[in-house]
């Protein structure tokens, strides 16, 4: 739309021609609203001189120059009855209202009383809050949508950093789960050993009858010390980490895995993972160790075992 048809459109509905071309100037020529805006704003302040004058001697001038013919001097709308005084304003009119019945009318367009420009400014005013409403709550209305996205998206980080986390203290979980039930299964078998040693201990010294005494045990290839005498117990001290000592007395048929467990239950420096060793002569016992008896591996009538931390 140019801008001389905006200015058409504007004193159609009431506003002064000087007004009407200065709020076209001062938007750029963006259209009528935001003219009206401008008008609506700016509706005290005043423009100059008035240029009536001239446009009563335009007026004359084409009156002179008019013919006795009938001629049109406006446009009606047979939908409403509204005149219009140009096909600009015409134009506008049928896209505001969707009408399409017009025709050329000689009723010439009478200007707006002061009542009917008060009520047509008011309108317009009218028009204007509703436009800033409408705008007000689209925005607020997408601001809210914003909100909720960046909301949403916060619950969902924060679950997958929680599910994360579960699944980590579920696997840590697990683990000692694991680890304490290899701990009481090794722990069981080493005291299922020892009450089998005890059963043997009473069925050798106990009321067992000669037949079902155990078979003699084999004399060891090589013995770090010479027995001569039958030791049937045998005394030993045993040095833990922390330097504190132990003293027990063990028959010597027992299993070295008896003299572990029984250090287990009373050692004073912890519970973290040991071997045992002589000392002189220097021995570190294995794991087949632990399943001979303490005469078989030499520490027969007495001996001095030593807490070592376990070889790499």
């Amino acid at each position: 739309m140019t801008s001389q048809e905006t200015v058409q459109i504007l004193i159609d509905m009431g506003f002064q021609k000087e007004k009407a071309e200065k709020s076209v100037s001062m938007t750029g020529n963006q259209g009528v609203e935001p003219a009206m805006e401008w008008l609506l704003a700016h509706n005290d302040e005043e423009m100059g001189p008035s240029t009536s004058q001239e446009g009563s001697t335009s007026n004359t001038k084409s009156e002179t120059n008019t013919s006795s013919a009938t001629v049109a001097k406006s446009y009606k709308c047979e939908d409403c009855n509204k005149l219009f005084a140009d096909t600009t304003a015409l134009e506008y009119h049928a896209m505001k209202s969707g009408h399409s019945n017009f025709a050329e009318s000689t009723e010439e367009k009478k200007p707006l009383t002061e009542d009917e420009k008060k009520e047509q400014m008011k309108k317009l005013e009218e028009r204007l809050k509703e436009k800033r409403k409408e705008r007000e709550a689209k925005e607020k209305g997408e601001e809210l949508e914003r909100e909720k996205i960046r909301i949403r998206s916060g619950k969902e980080m924060a679950a997958a950093k929680k599910k994360l986390e579960d699944e980590n203290i579920k696997k840590i979980m697990d683990e000692r789960k694991r680890e304490k039930q290899e701990e009481k299964v090794a722990r069981d078998r080493v005291k299922a050993q020892i009450e089998a040693d005890k059963l043997a201990r009473k069925k050798l010294y106990g009321q067992a009858p000669v037949e079902e005494q155990p078979k003699p045990v084999l004399p060891v290839a090589v013995s770090p010390q010479k027995q001569t005498k039958d030791y049937t117990e045998t005394k030993l001290q045993i040095r833990l980490t922390n330097g504190q000592t132990i003293v027990q007395t063990f028959n010597v048929k027992e299993m070295m895995a008896a003299v572990r467990v029984y250090i287990e239950l009373n050692r004073s420096d912890g519970d973290a993972p040991f071997c045992l060793m002589t000392s002189f002569p220097r021995k570190v016992f294995t794991n087949e160790d632990y399943e001979k008896p303490l005469d078989q591996l030499g520490l027969v009538p007495s001996a001095v075992l030593i807490l070592t931390k376990p070889q790499q």
